[in-house]
């Protein structure tokens, strides 16, 4: 297996970015610099709300990380790290499953403990919920909620439709389009309370 490209170095586009003005969105503290295209804003708007619900329950954390295990110490951190340096607090299975613990009740308490669940979607997490692991009963309860959002990595949409239509239909956001960079500021945007 070849290692996966950095997040921030994908270039091929996995659908037509479009020419469509960028705007800020009305969550984007002041001063923000990040825009969205309309897409993103209709995709994340419904899940901006729920985060706002969402927000009243004590002790949540910002984001459940779904990933493919195989990502876990390349991409799934990459992404990680930058969320938290964007002040993001992150559900991540390398350092939220204890030794020991049954991985499939931490997980479920990292769903319900969390305000959305992002799932970074590679040709590694293709591979897996075909096979119907864990990160497909991840991926299960993330889809029961409006609270999902798909971070597209060295695949396409495309191709994540031809595994998962339910997960292929939901738009989200894609690495080819855009620097992990950015992407990791609009979650940590999203999420703010």
């Amino acid at each position: 297996m070849s290692s996966p490209q950095s997040l921030s170095s994908n270039t091929s586009s996995s659908r037509d970015s479009g020419t469509s003005a960028k705007t800020r969105a009305s969550w984007s503290p002041l001063g923000a610099t990040v825009l969205y295209t309309p897409e993103e804003l209709r995709t994340l708007t419904p899940i901006r709300e729920n985060v706002e619900k969402r927000s009243k329950i004590p002790d949540l954390r910002d984001v459940f990380l779904c990933h493919a295990w195989d990502d876990r110490k390349e991409a799934a951190k990459e992404l990680h790290d930058m969320l938290e340096e964007n002040g993001v607090s992150v559900w991540f299975s390398e350092k939220d499953v204890l030794l020991g613990s049954s991985l499939l009740r931490e997980i479920d308490k990292g769903l319900a403990k969390s305000k959305v669940g992002i799932v970074l979607v590679t040709p590694n997490f293709l591979t897996r919920i075909k096979g119907e692991g864990i990160a497909d009963k991840e991926l299960s309860a993330l889809l029961a909620r409006d609270l999902l959002v798909p971070i597209v990595h060295n695949t396409t949409f495309e191709e994540l439709r031809n595994v998962s239509p339910l997960l292929g239909s939901r738009s989200g956001l894609s690495t080819a389009e855009e620097p992990i960079s950015k992407i990791a500021i609009k979650l940590a945007e999203l999420v703010s309370a």
